[in-house]
C-alpha cells in the first residue's frame, strides 16, 4: 500500500520534543480504538529534527486516526498558528523487516500541491 505522509511543520514557538509527546498521546488514545497490536502495526511516524516537523502516515485506518487525533491535540495544545500540516510532503520509513532488513518506502505517486 503506498504511504501517505502528512508533513506537520512545528513553529518554533513550540519545542519539538514537546510537539512528539502529543503525537505519543494521540497514539495512546488510539489503542482504546485499535488495540495496542494494531497501533503498533499501523502507527508510523518520523521526526525531521532539522526541518522541525513530525511526518506521519496516513496510509492505514490507524495512521489517518493519528492524523485527526494529532492534529486537534495540537490545536487544543498550541493553538491554531503552532504548525502547519501539508499532506504528501516525504516518505515515512516502513517497519523493519524481520531480519533487521528495512523495507524500502514507495515512492510517492507524483508530488503534492
Amino acid at each position: 500500500m503506498p504511504s501517505t505522509p502528512y508533513r506537520f511543520e512545528i513553529d518554533a514557538s513550540v519545542p519539538l520534543a514537546e510537539a512528539e509527546m502529543s503525537l505519543q498521546l494521540a497514539m495512546i488514545a488510539l489503542e482504546g480504538l485499535f488495540g495496542q497490536a494494531g497501533v503498533r502495526l499501523d502507527a508510523r511516524y518520523d521526526v525531521d529534527e532539522a526541518g522541525r516537523a513530525l511526518i506521519v502516515d496516513a496510509s492505514s485506518d490507524v495512521g489517518a486516526a493519528l492524523v485527526r487525533v494529532f492534529t486537534t491535540l495540537m490545536i487544543r495544545e498550541f493553538g491554531d498558528d503552532a504548525f502547519s500540516v501539508r499532506r504528501g510532503e516525504r516518505r515515512v520509513p516502513m517497519p523493519p523487516e524481520p531480519g533487521g532488513a528495512v523495507a524500502p518506502s514507495p515512492e510517492p505517486a507524483g508530488n503534492a500541491a
